[in-house]
């Protein structure tokens, strides 16, 4: 499953995966404006794509345009699913320069290193 990720890139889902990203939505409460928009985002836009015998996936436009990916993209592994880029966005977002900021910030959320 493909749809709208964080930060400006797609986020690719294997089917377990989603579907365990489903179940959290689910749970979450239909009172709560943040909590439907939430899931708008990521659900209103996700789009199952099948590989091709070459194993490449056709991304539909209104992905592609939220994205940004015209010629050069980015593939990342991150755990439970895989990340797609642009060249330029990944290298906007991810130049690692505050990593001992952000490694800090981790054990506030309970990830001591």
């Amino acid at each position: 499953m493909v749809t709208k990720g964080l930060d400006g890139c797609l986020f690719v889902f294997p089917n377990q995966a989603w579907q365990e990203f489903e179940e959290k939505l689910r749970a979450l409460p239909l009172t709560n404006k943040s909590a439907r928009q939430f899931s708008r985002f990521f659900v209103a836009g996700a789009t199952p794509c099948e590989l091709d015998k070459q194993g490449r996936i056709l991304l539909p436009a209104t992905l592609r345009e939220f994205a940004g990916l015209d010629k050069e993209v980015v593939l990342t592994g991150m755990l439970n699913r895989i990340e797609i880029w642009s060249k330029d966005k990944w290298m906007e977002n991810n130049s690692f320069d505050d990593m001992d900021d952000i490694a800090e910030q981790m054990t506030d959320l309970g990830l001591i290193i």
